[in-house]
């Protein structure tokens, strides 16, 4: 049927004197038609970033008299790389951010896994304990960061569960003590980003053939060593996806953090993205920032790529 239909269509283009068009012309004419576009997106992609390396390599910031077109005046030989390089205020707020990454990430990856596993079974209630574990998914971070700012006061609930089970009065200052609040920061992180973890994980666990796992049940393998042996190789490529994730997003944590401490007590609970902000909307010292940014973009493409490779090997290992 689909011979006639060509075979026909054929003869239809010759008797209006139509050539039929070739692969090469078609993909010659969508390059054509969506050229547009691609130069549009080039534009909003690229202006940007080249805007931010121009500022990056002057003393700019929009208290200087000056537009950032006539920024070329101020250039200041890369100073502002060298000057992040000694600043011991960056290095500590990025100590603190690879030490949130470091705690959270893997948290949220081993309970995620653990409560992907166990939905991965059906049992009573499922439907209903899966939308209350993807509740804290869809809190807005601001209202999470106001909820565990009220959570860890010192009269709050968090003390008050304390003074039960330890039968005598708890008034711990969560967020006036700059380890205890660093440690509140990464329990709301925690709370709010398993869920993301564990629906990409349950995606991944959900996706493993189940004939292999039968197989193995045949041959005498035990649920660990099912696990071991045929769950997680055939998930390599969807963990890599899903940490990769969290740690891009563990650099970027603002809104909460913001939201409970401010950054402090002090610079106690400072992040990158905190401190970034501070010295953007605060000391205005904006040519400084585009070096900072610039930086960390270095570093989370460098991350990327590093996870790209990774995936990209983990298929050729499943093939």
């Amino acid at each position: 049927m689909s011979a006639v239909t060509a075979m026909t269509s054929k003869d239809e283009m010759k008797a209006v004197g139509a050539k039929p068009v070739s692969r090469d012309e078609g993909a010659r004419l969508g390059f054509r038609l969506t050229l547009p576009a691609q130069i549009l997106v080039l534009f909003i992609s690229a202006f940007p970033l080249l805007m931010q390396l121009y500022i990056s390599v002057t003393d700019w910031s929009p208290l200087s008299g000056t537009g950032w077109w006539n920024a070329w005046s101020m250039w200041n030989s890369f100073a502002n790389y060298t000057d992040l390089a000694a600043d011991a205020r960056f290095w500590s707020a990025l100590k603190r951010t690879v030490i949130v990454m470091i705690v959270c990430v893997p948290a949220e990856f081993l309970l995620g896994l653990a409560l992907a596993t166990l939905f991965a079974d059906d049992f009573p209630g499922k439907r209903a304990f899966y939308s209350i574990l993807l509740m804290p998914m869809m809190v807005v971070p601001a209202v999470a960061g106001y909820m565990f700012f009220m959570l860890f006061q010192s009269g709050g609930p968090v003390n008050d569960i304390l003074s039960a089970l330890t039968g005598s009065p708890v008034t711990i200052a969560w967020l006036s003590d700059p380890t205890l609040a660093l440690i509140a920061v990464m329990v709301a992180d925690i709370w709010q980003w398993t869920p993301l973890m564990f629906l990409i994980l349950l995606a991944g666990l959900v996706g493993v053939p189940e004939d292999q796992i039968k197989a193995a049940t045949l041959l005498g393998a035990n649920p660990w060593q099912r696990f071991v042996t045929i769950v997680l190789p055939k998930m390599k490529t969807i963990i890599i996806i899903a940490l990769a994730i969290r740690v891009i997003e563990n650099f970027k944590i603002f809104d909460t953090l913001y939201i409970m401490t401010g950054g402090g007590p002090g610079v106690a609970t400072e992040t990158i993205s905190v401190y970034i902000y501070k010295f953007t909307t605060q000391d205005l010292i904006w040519g400084y920032v585009a070096a900072i940014a610039l930086a960390i973009l270095v570093v989370l493409s460098i991350v990327a790529v590093f996870a790209m490779k990774r995936m990209a090997r983990a298929r050729e290992v499943a093939a």
